[in-house]
């Protein structure tokens, strides 16, 4: 059952950073209207880089596709890992309101860390 569960969990995770993903080349999904002043400037901050919100949507797709695939779940949370800590960095730092979901994302980012720990234990 846990197996399971897992199994789902990992697959909507994945399927929500694909969504993220492709969100940031194609802007279909609408920005919320009560953003805070904060986040606005820090996005306007990100748009300013030009290449670096293609680079976190590429690292969102490539990692949410690993992280459907069982086999290769381990590496897909390792490519997610730092677009994951800037998103915990911007929920605490800058604006908390979203920072329930972002630490919900973060429980079932460490969930597959580690159910897959023993593949990682090389690279330590």
């Amino acid at each position: 059952m846990k197996n399971k569960v897992y199994n789902v969990v990992s697959i909507l995770f994945g399927l929500l950073l694909l969504n993220g993903g492709f969100s940031k080349f194609f802007n279909y999904m609408p920005q919320p209207e009560n953003l805070s002043e904060a986040i606005i400037k820090d996005f306007g901050a990100l748009m300013e880089i030009s290449w670096l919100m293609p680079l976190i949507g590429i690292a969102e797709i490539v990692g949410g596709i690993l992280i459907i695939i069982p086999k290769t779940r381990a590496l897909g949370a390792v490519v997610i890992f730092p677009v994951m800590v800037g998103i915990l960095l911007t929920n605490t730092l800058v604006d908390t309101s979203g920072l329930v979901i972002s630490l919900v994302i973060w429980a079932i980012l460490l969930w597959i860390l580690f159910e897959n720990k023993d593949k990682y234990k090389q690279l330590v």
